[in-house]
């Protein structure tokens, strides 16, 4: 997957300026063509940094010749006002450059940031957070990066490398262990493969079906507990639904293996961060 990333790095920071920059910077006009100058970014809240690769090809695609010096790295926590990078330039590339190197590491840092709370949340119990198909269009591996660096885990990348057996799969095949027996033998080498239920009656079937791992999907705290319960360690399970930071713990200490929350990636607020020239 590493390649994968980079690839989808150049793609989103060669599109972003494109977006942006058109066919000229107007504004960046206003400072002389020679002038090179020093800046800072910093950030006004705490959070944890993400995204200094897509920042640095940013700035380095509009002018090889600027140079960071980045004081903390992805994956740090950051405080209010603390200056994470300085930078030296020439000053029109540097304003032009500001804007796409910003979003990109306040989108992944708002991914990385969300993700440790929830980490952090669950400290103490043996279940481990997941992240979800729910990702920006585009920024599946950047984004699916943001919450390893939060101490978050990857689900299954795509449809591709890994199955999960969800309701309407599970009609069309006409049973549980239907489906399971038909999807077998497209499963690839080491791929996930997993069942989701909506009662305790459908775990028993995935389980009686052999499921390595049931999706329990929506469950009660009590619910949840009873599953555990029936399963005996016979499946891997994950819970996911209306998964929040008020509840996580408790989810967490029912005793599941996983807890999946989709929110890492599609209802994130972007941290705060400025640039300034000094």
């Amino acid at each position: 997957m590493k390649q994968a990333l980079l690839s989808e790095r150049h793609r989103l920071v060669r599109e972003a300026l494109a977006e942006d920059v058109g066919g000229g910077d107007l504004t960046a006009a206003l400072i002389p063509a020679t002038t090179v100058d020093q800046a800072k970014i910093c950030c006004r809240e705490a959070a944890v940094l993400c995204g200094k690769q897509w920042a640095n090809e940013a700035f380095s695609f509009i002018d090889p010749n600027i140079t960071i010096d980045w004081l903390v790295d992805d994956g740090a926590q950051i405080q209010p006002d603390q200056v994470i990078c300085c930078l030296t330039g020439n000053g029109r590339a540097l304003l032009t450059a500001e804007r796409t190197a910003l979003n990109f590491l306040q989108m992944l840092s708002a991914t990385t940031t969300l993700t440790s709370r929830y980490v952090t949340a669950i400290a103490g119990t043996a279940a481990k957070i997941l992240d979800t198909r729910k990702t920006l269009p585009g920024f599946r591996h950047s984004q699916k990066y943001a919450v390893r660096c939060g101490g978050g885990y990857n689900h299954r990348y795509g449809l591709y490398d890994g199955i999960l057996i969800k309701e309407n799969h599970i009609l069309a095949a006409g049973s549980i262990s239907a489906a399971l027996d038909q999807v077998k033998q497209s499963l690839p080498p080491g791929g996930l493969l997993e069942v989701e239920v909506e009662s305790l009656d459908e775990l028993e079937q995935a389980l009686a079906a052999a499921a390595p791992r049931v999706l329990l999907d929506n469950f009660s705290l009590d619910a949840l507990e009873a599953a555990v319960d029936i399963t005996r360690g016979r499946s891997m399970l994950e819970a996911s639904g209306s998964v929040d930071l008020e509840n996580v713990a408790r989810i967490a200490a029912t005793g599941v293996d996983y807890i999946s929350v989709g929110s890492l990636t599609k209802n994130i607020q972007a941290v705060d961060l400025s640039m300034r020239l000094i």
